[in-house]
Order: structure tokens, then C-alpha cells, then sequence
């Protein structure tokens, strides 16, 4: 029995429009600056056409994406609603895939904006096995003090009864043909902010999600029993922000590129890894073709890194010796550099920094169940 899940950030599907941009430049959008508005409501009318005029060719190439991940299971982030996925999976998803996607889950997090993660299910896998959800459990509401996470780091920005997860550890007991798998869908905090004394954003960010990383595998030995989480099957999935590793963009457009492979010192994801307790099955690619997304801050800072996670527990992983995670770059935009051999024909309309599916590749993986 096999069961095909993906992972991917769709970027800020939102049925609200943002105005705070009219006050915080942080959030206003870069055509916009080109302009002098003097009133919020002229910035509001503009804001809500630019919104409207990109949207479509965007939804069109998320749909395309999705489509050719093919999954039965589709953990997604950056979802502002159940009223937004569902438009967006009658209007634009199900012209790719049909009435493919019948079970959805949502579940309000944390995210100060509104966006959380969701699941898209089949009734049924590729090969006739009922897909059913057993439970569904949302831990946004545990804290640090909750989970005894807190500590001198963490206290420089955070206090000890703030939620410990940013958005949400969506928790789902399912069955696949009878078969028991338990998934946990996350989106763990950003890297960005300012540089502070010299600390990099993603250092000074780094201390909440490994706190996050934390709460999520004692959830996992709390369901499970520590000592006892290795024979079962479950997967953590999602955006987490963090990576182990990454390929280094070495040089300029006009004179071309060289590629690094260079291993992080320190991750926050180390907390899954470092004994065995969840593989990254993207791991199993060549080092530089695991990424799934390309970061550029001009010529000095460009890299592409893994942010999009499969982590099977050692009995999935065990099972599926052999078996490769497909990442899915059609929907990239024309800006992200690929090291030779990996290029791909971009979906239509792709632009050279939008429209686009994602910054985000889907990663999805065929699974066979024990």
C-alpha cells in the first residue's frame, strides 16, 4: 500500500487585503514605493488593484504546482482561511486536478497576520485505500512554561507564558487502508528581522524555533511514549525556516555561476536529527539538488537552501529504503539560479520575480505503509 504526501508554502493565500503599508514601509509593496500617495485611501484602491491585477496568474501556477505533486495528502502554510481554500481549490485547483481534494482541515493558529497551516486530503490513495482522519489536535495554545522550554535565550524576546509555536503543530490521526499514521504539519517562526550586535537575523531568531523544534518531538513522545516513537509511523511536515545545510550562488549574471555545498554549524532542526529520531528524506538527494528555495540580497548573499521538510519517523524511513522525495521548481521564478543540469520549463507567464507558484517548492514523496 503507498500513499503519495507533499509539503508546500503557498505564499500568502488570503481573501483580506494588507493596508498596513500606508504607515509601515516594511510592508508596503515594492511598486508601490515607486509612487507618492498623500491619502490611506488612495493607497488602499491602489493596493486592492495591484492585489487583484497579480493574483490570478499567481493562483493559476500554485494550482499547476500542486497539480504535479500529485499527492493524496497536502500539507500546506500560509493558508488565511477555510473560506480562502476553498475558493482557491474551486476556482483554480480543481480546474488542474478535478474534485480531487474533498477533506479539508483547518484550524485557526497564532500568526499575527491570519495565515496558518491546512491539510488537503483524498478520500482515497492513488491505488483505492480509504483515506480517514481519526483526530485532528491543534497545539497552539501550548506555552512555554507548558512544556518547561523556557530559558535566558528565549527570555531576550519572548516570555515564559507566550505560545510556544508561532503559527500552529497541526496534529492529525489518520488511517490509510486501516493503516495507523499520524502527521504533524508546521510553520515554524521566519529569519527575518534586523541584525542586532552583529547576530544575523537567523541566529537571533533561531533559539524560538528550536524551541518549536522541541515542543514538536515531545508532542510526538507524548503521543507515542518516549523511547518508543522509532516503530511508529508518523511524519513532521511543513515550512520550517531553519536548514542544515546549503548551496552557496558564487558570482554574477553577465559573467555566470559557480555553486558551493557548505554544512550549517548549527541548526535548530538538529533536535530531529542528530539521534536518529526522524530523517530528512531530502537527504537522500545529491547535495545540491535538496533545496527548495533560492535567497538573494544582491550578488554578496544569494544561496539556495532547504526549508520544506518531509521528516519520516525511523519505521517510514526503514520502509521506504530506496525511495526518493521529488521537489517540484516548475513554479519557480525566472531569478532563481539552478546549478547546471536541474533546470526545468518554467509554468507559463512565470516572471522574473513574479508571478510566480511560490519563493517555496512543493516536496512530495511516495510512501509505502507497514
Amino acid at each position: 500500500m503507498s500513499l503519495r504526501i507533499a509539503t508546500f508554502n503557498v505564499e500568502n493565500l488570503m481573501t483580506r487585503f494588507d493596508f498596513t503599508g500606508f504607515r509601515n514601509q516594511l510592508r508596503q509593496d515594492r511598486v508601490i514605493k515607486l509612487f507618492e500617495i498623500q491619502s490611506e485611501g488612495v493607497y488602499q484602491q491602489l493596493e486592492q488593484a495591484r492585489v487583484v491585477a497579480s493574483t490570478d496568474d499567481t493562483r493559476q501556477m500554485t494550482a499547476l504546482a500542486i497539480a504535479d505533486a500529485d499527492a493524496d495528502i497536502l500539507c500546506l502554510q500560509e493558508i488565511d482561511s477555510m473560506g480562502a481554500l476553498q475558493a482557491f481549490e474551486y476556482g483554480y485547483l480543481f480546474r488542474m486536478v478535478g474534485t480531487g481534494y474533498r477533506q479539508k482541515y483547518l484550524v485557526k493558529g497564532n500568526d499575527s497576520r491570519g495565515i496558518d497551516v491546512a491539510v488537503l486530503m483524498r478520500e482515497e490513495t492513488h491505488d483505492g485505500q480509504k483515506i480517514e482522519l481519526k483526530e485532528i489536535k491543534s497545539h497552539a495554545m501550548l506555552t512555554y512554561r507548558d512544556l518547561d522550554l523556557f530559558n535566558d535565550q528565549l527570555a531576550l524576546t519572548n516570555r515564559i507564558d507566550d505560545k510556544i509555536f508561532k503559527r500552529d503543530c497541526l496534529e492529525l490521526d489518520l488511517a490509510i487502508g486501516g493503516v495507523p499514521l499520524t502527521l504533524y504539519v508546521v510553520h515554524f517562526k521566519s529569519m527575518d528581522g534586523p541584525r542586532t550586535n552583529g547576530v544575523s537575523s537567523r541566529q537571533a531568531t533561531m533559539p524560538v524555533r528550536r524551541a518549536e523544534t522541541l515542543a514538536v518531538r515531545r508532542i510526538v513522545e507524548s503521543r507515542f511514549g518516549a523511547g518508543h516513537t522509532a516503530r511508529k509511523n508518523f511524519v513532521i511536515c511543513g515550512d520550517m525556516n531553519d536548514y542544515q545545510e546549503r548551496v552557496n550562488v558564487i558570482g554574477v549574471r553577465r559573467s555566470g555561476y559557480r555553486f558551493q555545498h557548505t554544512d550549517e554549524t548549527e541548526s535548530a532542526l538538529d533536535v530531529f536529527s542528530h539521534d536518529g529520531f526522524a530523517e530528512n528524506v531530502a537527504r537522500r538527494r545529491d547535495p545540491l539538488d535538496r533545496w527548495t528555495l533560492y535567497h538573494a540580497r544582491g550578488p554578496e548573499e544569494q544561496w539556495l537552501c532547504q526549508l520544506d521538510y518531509l521528516w519520516l519517523s525511523p519505521a517510514l524511513a526503514k520502509a521506504n529504503t530506496g525511495r526518493v522525495p521529488e521537489i517540484i521548481r516548475n513554479g519557480q521564478p525566472f531569478r532563481t539560479i539552478f546549478p547546471p543540469g536541474q533546470e526545468v520549463e518554467r509554468y507559463p507567464r512565470t516572471g522574473w520575480d513574479r508571478p510566480k507558484a511560490s519563493d517555496h517548492c512543493p516536496v512530495v514523496m511516495t510512501l509505502d505503509l507497514i
